[in-house]
């Protein structure tokens, strides 16, 4: 294992706390990549995303019903959920469109979601799609190590499960 991530809080909101991690020695998280590359080349899909995680941060709290299953080794989910029917729609030319836009994430309980990365998925399976492969492939990766790092201690819940805490330096490889 050569890989090592670091993780970092995002933000909080009234239900749920966001995470992601930054890989080897950036300062800037996989989360925050994402919002700058996808801010530029598909703004109305990432605000689309950004409006979930706000109604699941602030209203429902990190439900399955909210996320796709994209398990390959480990429990990786996406947004935008399945359904191009559910509010908050993604209009496209005053449409209702399904979001081909893909966030890979870590639901770690109802109240701690971890955020990576993403991009335009264009195939059937994400292990198809030449854009998202290496995203999902990455999710997958991060969630076993801190679903690992959980059950070695290395990562702990707060006493309500609503945060994590663990050690500044900690060190998660993958």
């Amino acid at each position: 294992m050569n890989n090592f991530a670091r993780i970092k809080p995002l933000f909080k909101l009234k239900t749920v706390a966001y995470y992601s991690v930054c890989i080897e020695d950036n300062d800037v998280t996989l989360y925050q990549e994402f919002v700058e590359k996808h801010t530029l080349e598909n703004k109305n899909k990432l605000y689309h995303i950004q409006k979930w995680l706000q109604l699941i941060g602030e209203k429902y709290g990190a439900q399955n019903r909210f996320f796709r299953n994209e398990a390959k080794n480990a429990d990786t989910s996406a947004l935008p959920p399945i359904g191009k029917d559910r509010k908050p729609y993604y209009v496209e030319y005053g449409k209702k469109k399904a979001n081909n836009l893909r966030l890979y994430c870590l639901k770690a309980n109802s109240n701690v979601v971890f955020l990576f990365s993403g991009d335009i998925k264009t195939t059937q399976k994400a292990q198809d799609c030449p854009n998202v492969r290496k995203h999902f492939n990455l999710a997958n990766a991060l969630t076993k190590a801190i679903d690992n790092a959980f059950r070695e201690n290395d990562i702990i819940w707060n006493e309500d499960c609503t945060l994590i805490n663990c050690d500044e330096d900690f060190i998660l490889y993958y």
